[in-house]
C-alpha cells in the first residue's frame, strides 16, 4: 500500500518517468494558482474515476471497456469544471479547455487500464490520487519558477521587493513563455535522474 502511493510521486512520476500528461504540464504553468488548481482537479478526477472503474471492474465487457472508462471520465470532469465555474469562476476561465482536456489525459486513461481494472477500490484509489499528486508536484515545482522570475510574484501577491526593481532587476518575460516551461521540466527530468541511478540509461 505504501509503494502505491508512494512510488507515482516520485520513482515513478508520471511526468518526468512515463513521461504522460505533458502538455497540460506545459500550458498551465504560467500562474501558481493555475497550476494548484488544475493539480487538485486532476487528483480528484484520477481518484474518483479509478475508484469508480475499479468498482465496475467485474461487470464491464472487455469490448466496450474503453467507452465506459472515457464515460466515467466524462462524468468526473465535468463534474469538477461545473464545482469550479460555481466556486472559482476566473480560475476556471483562465484555464480555459484545460480542464475540459483532462478527458484526454492519457494518465487518467492510463492508470484505470493498468491499474484500477485489475485492483481492489481502496488500492486504486489511493493509486488514482498518487498519480494526481505526481503530476501535479510537478506542475507547481515549475509553476513557482516561471511566476516568481516571470512576474515577481506567488499566488499573486509581489514576493520580489520593490527596492530590486529600483536598482534595475526586470522580470525575465522569456520564463513565461512556453518553451522555458519545456527547460524547467527538462531540468527537472534532470535533477530526479541525477539523483535516482536507476533511471538513466545505460
Amino acid at each position: 500500500m505504501k509503494e502505491t502511493f508512494l512510488n507515482p510521486i516520485f520513482t515513478g512520476n508520471p511526468i518526468t518517468v512515463l513521461v504522460l500528461g505533458i502538455c497540460s504540464a506545459l500550458a498551465v504553468t504560467v500562474e501558481l494558482k493555475g497550476a494548484f488548481v488544475m493539480a487538485i482537479s486532476v487528483i480528484a478526477v484520477t481518484a474518483l474515476s479509478s475508484l469508480v472503474c475499479s468498482v465496475l471492474r467485474n461487470t464491464i465487457p472487455n469490448r466496450v471497456r474503453i467507452i465506459i472508462q472515457l464515460v466515467v471520465v466524462a462524468m468526473m470532469v465535468i463534474l469538477v469544471d461545473q464545482i469550479l465555474k460555481a466556486y472559482a469562476y476566473a480560475i476556471d476561465k483562465s484555464l480555459s479547455v484545460y480542464i475540459g482536456l483532462i478527458i484526454t489525459n492519457c494518465i487518467v486513461m492510463g492508470r484505470i487500464e493498468a491499474f484500477a481494472l485489475g485492483n481492489k477500490p481502496l488500492p486504486s484509489l489511493l493509486d488514482g490520487i498518487a498519480n494526481g499528486a505526481g503530476y501535479g508536484m510537478i506542475l507547481i515545482i515549475i509553476a513557482f519558477f516561471r511566476e516568481l522570475f516571470g512576474s515577481g510574484t506567488l499566488f499573486g501577491f509581489q514576493v520580489i521587493p520593490n527596492f530590486l526593481y529600483e536598482a534595475g532587476y526586470m522580470n525575465n518575460g522569456l520564463v513565461i513563455l512556453p518553451p522555458m516551461a519545456l527547460i524547467l521540466l527538462g531540468c527537472v527530468v534532470w535533477v530526479q535522474r541525477s539523483i535516482q541511478k536507476d533511471l538513466q540509461e545505460k
